[in-house]
């Protein structure tokens, strides 16, 4: 987790869930049973008139959740990029038509559909860097330097001081600026401190401006970020641009202007109502895509299977509420569904049992990922792992060891759209099929793929398209959301609607499951804080 995102933890409250999620769920048979094998579910053969059913059992749900029905949604997700130069990136009008397609599916479906506003600050910089002396060069921002997120507005011309720039550990102390001159700019380079530190030392001593450098092994350049605001215009360059300014009397000028906008982008949400009005089970994925492309793995993949499973749950009842959510700006840093949990009263939070959160569930060289509700890796933030989040990461596995299908634990650590709701001390948990980690050589022989290769290859780029997504993972995945999603809403029972049904092992893919060797987690929190 980067530290800025531990900076802003909600304080997490106690709530009816605390002991009552683990009785909502305990009736579903989630802390301790193993359910029955779900009905197989697989590609088309779904019954005439399934989303005009009652499908209150597993048996019934899984046969009416395809595949196909997920990819209808991927390739109008597809076409709408298509349309809008490659994108369905946040506030541009590819993000408008995604949600006014979801809009359109939910209508069509009966629900009462939810558009809604909430605003944010877009951070965006103009700047320059220019070496004077003894060799004069404008460095080209995104090539040889960027400004740093924290950085402070300010223009200066001035000599260059490398400070301590042959250690390791270059502007990380104090001591290492004695005898600096202030009013120059402090040229600093990447190593064993946080960028932050670096930046406050040099500020501290005087420094009208701040360089970073990258450090002698590593090439190219890096996201970084302060974790605090600057007093100083401070940017980070390559380790070649660093050796030129570090030469003997160096003059630059630096110069950032940071432009705060606010930005206006919306979230969508529907809700299957109840049996009872409490327990409110929120089903969510973002909505919006990367600028570079259409997102239809990250994360067209999710929000299709959460409309598929919406469409086959419009006409029945289940126990508790359902609410699908699709999430705007998570690209920016989780924005909407943070932006959804503030608006919400005391009230209203106490009302939710359970979030569950689908974000990639397609990688075309996948794994099957199921977020550690039980920190069996350690490394979920105090609050996280509750006796109910380990029995909503347990149902998935459950449903992973009916079909015989491999699974294993990823980071639980606050890095998706979960984090505000298990922030707020709401149960959490969902699934993720790889990102643009490395399969490892165990990993390809329990999924299948190709060792040595990113998850997928294409995350946050323009080739995200409808050719980056493995119809087997989603296929195994959009059941498994089915299932969970059923299971946990279901909690309780009741007369009418019945319990989780029955039925043989399905299509599973390759593997034996049983909790894995905990791959990497997903997430689009602030850059990199330290070397």
């Amino acid at each position: 987790m980067d530290a800025l995102e531990q900076q802003h933890r909600r304080t997490r409250r106690g709530r009816w869930t605390a002991a009552g999620t683990a009785v909502l769920l305990g009736g579903a048979g989630l802390l301790s049973a193993t359910p029955a094998a779900a009905a197989p579910g697989g590609p088309g053969g779904a019954p005439p008139g399934c989303e005009r059913r009652v499908n209150a059992d597993v048996e019934k749900l899984l046969r009416c959740v395809t595949v196909d029905g997920v990819v209808e949604h991927l390739e109008a997700l597809q076409g709408i990029a298509d349309a809008n130069d490659g994108n369905r990136a946040s506030t541009t009008p590819g993000y408008a038509a995604s949600v006014d397609y979801v809009q359109d599916v939910l209508e069509a479906s009966g629900y009462r559909v939810e558009v809604t506003d909430f605003t944010y600050d877009e951070v965006s910089f103009e700047s320059s860097l220019d070496q004077l002396t003894p060799t004069a060069v404008s460095y080209a921002r995104d090539t040889d330097y960027l400004p740093v997120d924290g950085t402070a507005s300010g223009t200066t011309t001035a000599a260059v001081v490398a400070v301590d720039y042959a250690s390791t550990t270059s502007g990380c102390e104090a001591a290492d600026f004695a005898g600096f001159t202030a009013g120059t700019i402090a040229l600093v380079k990447r190593g064993t401190c946080t960028f932050g530190a670096k930046a406050a030392n040099a500020v501290a001593a005087g420094a009208s401006g701040v360089v970073i450098a990258n450090a002698d092994n590593q090439a190219g350049l890096i996201s970084p970020t302060l974790g605090e605001q600057s007093a100083a215009p401070v940017v980070f360059a390559t380790r070649e641009a660093g050796a030129a300014l570090a030469v003997p009397g160096a003059t630059a000028t630096l110069a950032v202007e940071v432009i705060t906008e606010t930005r206006t982008s919306q979230n969508v949400t529907a809700e299957l109502p109840g049996r009872s009005s409490d327990g409110v089970v929120v089903v969510g994925g973002h909505l919006d895509s990367v600028p570079e492309g259409p997102g239809i793995n990250d994360n067209g993949s999710g929000s299709a299977t959460i409309l598929e499973v919406a469409q086959n749950l419009a006409n029945t009842r289940l126990a508790h509420p359902v609410r699908f959510a699709f999430w705007g700006a998570e690209e920016l840093g989780l924005l909407g569904s943070q932006a959804y949990v503030d608006s919400l009263p005391e009230a209203e939070l106490d009302r939710i049992g359970a979030y569950l959160n689908f974000d990639m569930l397609g990688s075309p060289n996948f794994a099957t990922f199921v977020y550690d509700g039980d920190n069996t890796l350690g490394t979920a933030p105090e609050g996280y792992s509750t006796e109910a989040s380990a029995a909503i990461e347990q149902t998935f596995e459950d449903f992973y060891d009916s079909r015989g299908i491999a699974y294993e634990d990823t980071d639980f650590d606050g890095r998706s759209d979960y984090q505000a709701f298990a922030d707020a001390g709401i149960p959490s948990g969902g699934l993720f099929s790889g990102a643009e980690e490395v399969k490892t050589a165990e990993q390809a022989a329990r999924y299948g793929g190709t060792a040595g290769q990113p998850f997928d290859a294409c995350y946050h780029q323009a080739c995200d398209d409808l050719g980056n997504v493995s119809l087997v993972a989603l296929d195994q995945n959009a059941d498994a959301v089915a299932y969970a999603v059923l299971r946990t809403a279901q909690a309780g029972g009741g007369p009418g609607q019945g319990g989780p049904g029955h039925g043989g092992p399905g299509h599973g893919g390759p593997g034996h499951g049983g909790p894995g060797h905990g791959g990497p987690g997903h997430g689009h929190g602030p850059g990199v804080t330290s070397a």
